[in-house]
């Protein structure tokens, strides 16, 4: 379990200073909307113990010098559950945030709605998912912090809607609160390191270290420009082989070549810092796709990156995840290219392989910012050209692209093994023969 801090600590912890927003809801009265006994003494209770009127505290901050609109939950506030003035303190915090175009943290602590309240609780969800969903629809990023408890609903909306994950290390986190799971449930599956192996959280954060995670994470999000139309950025240089390949096969012997510079030699040399998206929400996590954003020459890129493996169904959704939000924020995108296929074991159709690709082709047709897509190894198929930029892609001198590898496209056509080579050469996957039939715009130098 992790440390439980308190919605004030927890503030301190991650700002120089906070300035609460006015509250502008009516007083509660009596034992509320249904009438449970003893829940205005309750309250009462809760007041004189935590020093607080309600379940969260909102108000603006700075962080690593972005000005923020930050919501704080108190779980010793009813356990941080939300009431009907929790959803009006969500909603006017939000509001604040739109009229002056800022981001919004949640600092979520919460075991979910509030009992006491019925129904008229539970209906808060919708009013702050409505709220999430107006900030994202303007372009405003939001990130969620997971403490000690992030259950319920408070996890389903502002903790699992949030563009970025962050979780305190051994928090809870999960649907479902301690009380109401399994009694033989994994334990795991409702933990901050769970889910981030699940694939829904992006990364796990030390209390301590909490202000400088935040801080780039807000500078490189609040980077872009929704209203308008960035220009595409250039594509990095080339780290490996300058020389032309003479023959297919020797550009398919390059690009396999485990000496040759891969997507996190690239990314290190292009990039200033950088942070990670991680996972694809649905469970899943692909080591072989990189994503996230960094920042470059002053502006922020987005990035997806294949490392040369078979890229997995969680990686093609993960990169699908990071070129959306992209384009929500107005922030440019870079693909590096580099994978031998899409993964095609069994697993991988039962994890949907097909639409995963197919959402990957669809948020790079769709995308309203622009995308710089760099070949620098293996582009084996669909797989690789899921991530391709139509009519912005470039290549390298140590790299292919094939419309099947060698080998496969040899037992397809019931040629012997041993003439995969000769097939290679056929297949015109060099760099140069990809600016002639028109594939790329051109091979990057040095």
């Amino acid at each position: 379990m992790a440390d439980r801090w308190t919605a004030r600590e927890t503030l301190s912890a991650v700002t120089d200073s906070f300035t609460e927003l006015p509250c502008t809801q009516g007083e509660f009265s009596g034992d509320g909307p249904i009438s449970w006994e003893g829940y205005g003494e309750a309250r009462a209770r809760a007041a004189a113990r935590t020093g607080e009127q309600e379940s969260v505290v909102c108000g603006t901050a700075r962080i690593g010098g972005c000005e923020t609109v930050l919501l704080a939950f108190e779980f010793g506030f009813l356990g941080g559950s939300l009431g009907e003035r929790t959803g009006d303190r969500i909603e006017a915090a939000f509001s604040h945030a739109r009229a002056h175009r800022l981001p919004v943290v949640s600092l979520i602590a919460t075991g979910g709605s509030r009992m006491q309240e019925g129904m008229r609780a539970l209906t808060q969800l919708q009013r702050v998912a409505r709220q999430s969903a107006l900030h994202r629809a303007v372009g405003l990023p939001q990130i969620a912090v997971l403490r000690d408890p992030a259950t319920g609903g408070g996890w389903a909306t502002l903790g699992a809607g949030a563009d970025l994950t962050l979780a305190l290390p051994g928090a809870q986190v999960g649907f479902a609160g301690s009380r109401v799971r399994p009694a033989d449930a994994d334990p795991r599956a409702y933990e901050a390191e769970g889910q981030l192996a699940a694939g829904a959280v992006d990364a796990v954060v030390p209390v301590a270290e909490l202000r400088s995670a935040l801080g780039p994470r807000l500078r490189l999000l609040t980077g872009g420009d929704p209203a308008g139309s960035p220009a595409p950025v250039p594509p990095p240089r080339a780290l490996g082989r300058a020389d032309t390949a003479s023959t297919g096969r020797a550009a398919v012997r390059r690009a396999r070549d485990p000496e040759r510079p891969r997507a996190q030699a690239y990314l290190a040399d292009w990039f200033e810092e950088r942070v990670e998206v991680r996972g694809d929400r649905c469970g899943g996590v692909d080591a072989g796709m990189l994503c996230g954003f960094g920042l470059h020459a002053g502006r922020t890129v987005a990035y997806a990156a294949q490392c040369g493996t078979p890229t997995r169904p969680a990686g093609f959704r993960t990169a699908a995840r990071l070129i959306r939000l992209a384009g929500r924020l107005g922030i440019p995108v870079l693909t590096l290219i580099d994978t031998p296929g899409a993964a095609n074991d069994a697993e991988a159709e039962r994890q949907g392989a097909g639409a995963a690709i197919a959402e990957v082709f669809a948020a790079v047709a769709e995308s309203p910012v622009p995308v710089t897509s760099l070949l620098i190894g293996e582009g084996g198929s669909g797989g690789a050209l899921a991530l391709a930029a139509p009519d912005n892609t470039w290549a390298t001198a140590d790299s292919y692209f094939s419309v099947i590898a060698p080998e496969a496209a040899a037992a397809i056509l019931k040629r012997d093994p041993g003439d995969a080579l000769t097939t290679a050469d056929q297949l015109r996957l060099r760099p140069a023969d990809l600016v002639d039939l028109g594939v790329v715009r051109g091979v990057v130098g040095p």
